[in-house]
């Protein structure tokens, strides 16, 4: 035993510090952990720390790999020690920045999240914020990638070329495709300019139209009135005309418009419609003091057609906004109705009238007048 001490004595003791360094550091870590997680929770009470129990996590398992791998210099010979020490170093380097990166990108969330909550609060828009904010936390990722590509030799010059400050931009240029960058492009575009914001209501076309509810580098989300969530790629939502019901007044005017017949009552169609309109809870009063004195009425119809089958007649209804002047329109399409129906007014059905000339009829009758021959005869 003595002569297997005397031995190994140096090895046994380098082992033996290795080890005991591990436990060390997880201890450390177990106790640094502890008291960032309470501190977190003790401030921010209603938020789990995922980002500080990663780091505990991956700190955990940097300090186990780098224990192995310092041990295994007891089995390997002086020609391999130089190319496992470049090892050792160069785990424990993407380690470090990885979890540097991680705890950069938890700031920049946190910063953001309580600047967003603010502006909230303050009835302020955040669109800005929002998509700031997947940018920093892009430029955090991009940043800790390169750091991890300059630990690599053959990617070493592409990676401190990128680092060059406008370089940065020509490497995105150059890996990125055409589409991607067009996108990114279009969603400074948005909120530079500011053509709609969270929040806003915009219609692109009879299938597209809902709140919108994110903004980020790649595509503009909207949310429909089927909850469900319209994603559409910032280049193409940049080209399109559409409309945004809450960019300046948010009164919207909705239009109501109904077919009668010809035979029908026109002024009495009117006066329903008036009506019916007056009477909604929705319906505002847009009138200027001019209109009033001048006895506008509050819910202009007018004869805006005459069709094959209909006088088409268009009801202008004012309500608060795009959501209430949505249910006015589907309310009053059906009262407006039922009172037709009860007032004796008709909404006709589209109909063609026919008109033979003589000897077309009598050829008509001819052919009636043979297959009906031709039919008693198969009978019998």
């Amino acid at each position: 035993m003595i002569d297997f001490w005397n031995t190994h004595k140096q090895v046994i003791i380098y082992a033996i510090v290795v080890i005991g360094t591990v436990l060390l550091l997880r201890l450390l870590t177990k106790l640094l952990n502890n008291w960032l997680e309470k501190r977190s929770r003790k401030r921010y009470p209603n938020e789990e720390p995922t980002t500080i129990n990663l780091t505990h996590k991956i700190l955990n398992a940097l300090w186990i790999v780098l224990g192995i791998m310092a041990l295994a210099f007891i089995f390997i010979d002086k020609d391999q020690f130089k190319l496992a020490r470049e090892n050792f170093y160069l785990v424990l380097y993407l380690g470090v920045v990885a979890v540097v990166t991680l705890v950069a990108v938890s700031l920049v969330q946190t910063w953001f999240k309580r600047s967003i909550k603010e502006k909230i609060d303050e009835n302020e828009d955040i669109t800005s914020y929002k998509f700031l904010r997947y940018i920093a936390i892009f430029g955090v990722y991009f940043i800790g990638a390169l750091l991890i590509l300059v630990a690599f030799e053959s990617m070493r010059t592409f990676a401190v070329t990128a680092l060059g400050g406008a370089g940065v931009l020509a490497v995105v240029a150059g890996v990125a495709s055409q589409e991607a960058l067009s996108n990114l492009v279009g969603g400074l575009f948005i909120i530079a300019f500011k053509p709609f914001k969270l929040g806003d209501i915009i219609k692109l076309d009879e299938t597209m139209v809902g709140t919108v509810s994110d903004i980020t580098l790649r595509h503009t989300v909207i949310r429909n009135y089927e909850n469900k969530m319209i994603v559409i790629p910032n280049a193409i939502i940049n080209k399109e005309k559409l409309i945004n019901y809450d960019l300046g007044e948010r009164m919207c005017c909705q239009w109501i418009e109904i077919g009668i017949s010809y035979d029908s009552d026109m002024d009495l169609a009117k006066h329903i419609m008036r009506e019916e309109c007056e009477d909604h809870p929705n319906l505002i009063d847009n009138r200027s003091e001019l209109d009033k004195y001048n006895d506008v009425k509050k819910v202009v119809i007018r004869v805006i057609g005459l069709n094959d089958s209909e006088v088409t007649l268009r009801a202008w209804a004012w309500a608060s906004n795009f959501s209430d002047a949505f249910v006015m329109k589907c309310d009053l399409y059906e009262s407006i109705k039922k009172r037709f129906d009860k007032e004796g007014i008709e909404i006709p059905f589209p109909h063609r009238t026919l008109v033979f000339k003589e000897n077309q009829l009598k050829v008509f009758k001819e052919n009636a007048i043979l297959h009906e021959t031709i039919g008693e005869t198969n009978k019998q």
